[in-house]
């Protein structure tokens, strides 16, 4: 370059694109990724269905319709190599959104780039591997936080030997914003997060003291970027300064490159909205400028939702779009050509301080409580999230925080986008049975002695604290099955359910509640007691945030609430609405789920004799589902685009009250 100065050089290479993706089948994810490979896209990153994301085979009762919705169902060896197909292994870098089962799809994948022929040392990429996190806000989580945690030690301790180029945890402070986080909680959350899963390994005796230092380095991060873009910056840049000053003063790490900030990011999907849904093409760009413009914390890898994930599941042109904005930053702009834009601003670094202060503040109050573990145990950090997320809402509410086409500037044009049958992907409910016989299928072909031998070996490792990737590698090979693995583990390490967050103090400082209080007191003198909301989750769908908001406000509004969490079945929902006599039933699923789930809801209801009780859901529900669902006797549908929770909460009572006259 001509003329060149200190301030600008030749283009740095950009960050990694990717696209998370994944649905339906393996076959149709391998396609899927081989097309968006073909368009430029540089890595790929892996969105699993919600049964292998929790250990379990398509064809368990927990798993009915769930199969290849929000991901692709990997059961066995055979679906990862179906999934991998004509993609060298040895030269991709793979990111895999796994949490509870990292450890399996961990050794699913190497057991795949064996059978290419890679070379182990050669593997790039990433698992998530967070499951304080899921404890918080995803929801993927199995096991007790203990032996989690020991789990993610296994990884970290055998891929710095064996695949010493791979991530083997992702700390993830995404999902926290994703469930309200500020800026501040998920500098700290995060940060507590990373400083738990170290002090776990460093005191495994896995790793000897020599090699620390290398196993700290190889900690990346997975971040969230909203549209309050400068703050976003300065949060990064408080993420680098923060990092390298616990790697060093906590861990030693004498090296600065060890105690480099090395992290990727998806870009806020929270405040992506159903109303007027073009305009979140421009969040997006928005908020990825937050994780690029500034070099000294610059993202290595970058994925982009769709402007159109708060209707459904992205088509691939939809994805493409997002990759596209990527591409004309990285390879049209300037912006890859000059050191970082802010150093010297005194208002960028103003503001970077404050978060760094105000982040030690709570990373200190974490400290003091015994660290993260005993944060999650005591729903300190979950009740702080909900609480977040609540105040969140009601600036949404009440028009101080504006949300363009929500609650300002809602006049609009007929939008050409996103109309008609085919403006969402939409998984064929045939994709469930054709994994249950695929299933069947692996199992009926394969050494059943070699399952259990290795099967046996698992079990032992996990009871005599062995590391759990070398046998889980020979499961791998040997053909047994996600849901087998993970049987075989919940027996050894039990299940944890996590605090909801839902405390029992009314909140006071919301507007509008005392009108809604008189209707809710009115209707309760009829019923002769209380009315009781039953809040349920069905399926395997973790994302609990908005289930947790209806709550906390039909509590606030004097409603008497049972809300006990994620992951129940049909039945459980409708035996404890029987058994605690409530008066109306609220379903939350996101997954895309809804229709098998809640018409199997309906039929339990009627098999009990309860149809007299009242059924209201709320989740991502296409139009056309939305009328197949009050066919099936549904009393009230609610989709994003309906924010405004005291409306919801008035329609319970009307609900409520319309069936007790009847």
């Amino acid at each position: 370059m001509r003329d060149q100065k200190p301030f600008q050089h030749e283009k740095d290479r950009p960050w990694i694109f990717r696209t998370y993706a994944g649905h339906s089948t393996a076959a149709a994810s391998n396609a899927l990724y081989r097309d968006n490979l073909s368009k430029g896209q540089t890595g790929l990153s892996v969105a699993f269905d919600l049964p292998t994301q929790t250990g379990y085979d398509a064809d368990h009762v927990l798993a009915r319709g769930e199969v290849g919705k929000v991901g692709v169902p990997i059961s066995h060896l055979g679906d990862m190599r179906q999934l991998f197909d004509q993609i060298p292994l040895e030269q991709m870098n793979t990111s895999m959104t796994i949490n509870a089962t990292a450890a399996w799809l961990l050794a699913l994948y190497i057991a795949a780039a064996d059978e290419q022929g890679a070379d182990r040392k050669k593997l790039t990429g990433t698992v998530q591997n967070d499951i304080i996190k899921e404890y918080l806000s995803r929801g993927t989580y199995v096991f007790p936080p203990d032996p989690s945690l020991r789990l993610i030690s296994d990884i970290i301790s055998y891929t710095y030997r064996e695949i010493p180029k791979w991530n083997p945890t992702n700390v993830c402070s995404y999902h926290l914003q994703e469930a309200g986080a500020t800026p501040v909680q998920e500098l700290a959350f995060a940060l507590a997060t990373a400083q738990e899963v170290l002090d776990r390994v460093k005191a495994s005796g896995q790793v000897p003291d020599a090699d620390f230092a290398r196993v700290v380095g190889r900690i990346s991060f997975f971040v969230n970027a909203g549209v309050r873009f400068v703050t976003e910056i300065a949060k990064m840049r408080a993420f680098v300064d923060l990092w390298d000053d616990i790697c060093a003063t906590r861990y030693g790490v004498e090296d600065p490159k060890l105690r480099r900030f090395r992290y990727g990011v998806q870009v806020n999907s929270l405040g992506l909205t159903e109303q007027q849904p073009e305009n979140n093409v421009y969040r997006i760009l928005i908020e990825m400028l937050a994780v690029t413009l500034s070099k000294d914390a610059r993202a290595r890898a970058v994925q982009l939702p769709a402007w159109n994930e708060a209707l459904g599941l992205p088509r691939p042109w939809d994805q493409q779009w997002s990759l596209r904005a990527q591409q004309i930053l990285a390879f049209e702009t300037d912006l890859l050509e000059y050191e970082d834009l802010f150093d010297g601003s005194t208002v960028m670094q103003a503001k970077v301080d404050q978060l760094k202060r105000q982040a030690l503040e709570e990373l200190d109050h974490i400290e003091k409580m015994g660290g993260a573990v005993a944060a999650i145990d005591s729903a300190y950090m979950k009740q702080a999230l909900v609480e977040s997320n609540a105040q969140r809402l009601g600036r949404i509410e009440s028009g101080e925080m504006a949300v363009i086409g929500v609650n300002k500037q809602l006049e609009t044009a007929a939008s050409p986008l996103g109309t008609g049958d085919e403006a969402i992907m939409v998984v064929p409910p045939e994709v469930e049975q054709a994994q249950i016989a695929n299933l069947e299928a692996w199992r009926a072909q394969r050494d059943d002695e070699a399952v259990k031998a290795a099967l046996a070996d698992l079990r032992a490792a996990a009871q005599e604290d062995r590391n759990i990737m070398e046998p889980s590698i020979v499961c791998a090979k040997a053909g047994v099955t996600t849901g087998e693995w993970g049987e075989v583990l919940r027996g050894t390490f039990g299940e944890y359910r996590a605090p909801t967050g839902v405390g029992t103090s009314v909140r006071n400082d919301v507007s509008g509640l005392d009108t809604i209080r008189d209707e809710v007191d009115a209707v309760s003198a009829k019923l002769g007691r209380r009315l009781k909301f039953l809040v349920g989750k069905p399926g395997l769908d973790g994302h609990s945030n908005g289930a947790e908001q209806i709550a906390v406000r039909a509590r606030d509004c004097g409603m008497d609430i049972v809300y006990d969490g994620i992951r129940l079945t049909p039945e459980q929902i409708v035996q404890d609405a029987v058994e605690g006599k409530v008066h109306v039933i609220g379903l939350s699923i996101l997954s895309g789920s809804h229709v098998p789930l809640v018409k199997e809801v309906m039929e339990r209801l009627g098999d009990a004799g309860r149809l007299d009780v009242p059924v209201v859901v709320g989740g991502i529900i296409p139009p056309e589902d939305e009328e197949a669902l009050k066919v099936s006797g549904v009393s009230g549908v609610y989709t994003p685009k309906d924010f405004d929770l005291n409306k919801i909460m008035s329609d319970i009572v009307r609900i409520v009250d319309a069936d007790s006259a009847a």
